[in-house]
């Protein structure tokens, strides 16, 4: 479980990870390419090198103990989908050929699913 810290910058850092997050959710829905590309493009609180969690980054910030949504409340406030996008892609093999899969993490009971 995440030990969250608000930096009063529209940001967050994990004590046990290390990590900084975007308090806020990101404006609109988006595609996991256009997931991908907001991250890359983003700058907050001064820093212009974010970037899309991979899946185990995303998953430590799921709280168990909390439902709908299962994360700290000090992002729950600002968590407005239950789904979000990691950058960890999976590929498979299917009919039409591989495929590539993305592996977004459900925050309304924190559980991780493959993701067309």
């Amino acid at each position: 479980m995440a030990a969250l810290v608000d930096n009063g910058t529209d940001t967050v850092t994990d004590t046990t990870t290390g990590l900084m997050w975007q308090k806020a959710t990101a404006p609109g829905t988006y595609t996991w390419q256009q997931a991908l590309a907001y991250a890359e493009t983003l700058t907050l609180a001064g820093y212009t090198d974010w970037r899309l969690p991979n899946h185990n980054e995303l998953q430590s910030l799921v709280d168990y103990s909390r439902y709908n949504p299962s994360i700290d409340p000090l992002l729950a406030s600002d968590t407005v989908s239950s789904d979000y996008w990691s950058s960890t892609s999976n590929a498979t093999s299917g009919k039409d050929g591989l495929t590539i899969i993305a592996w977004p993490v459900d925050f309304n009971v924190g559980s991780n699913f493959h993701g067309g």
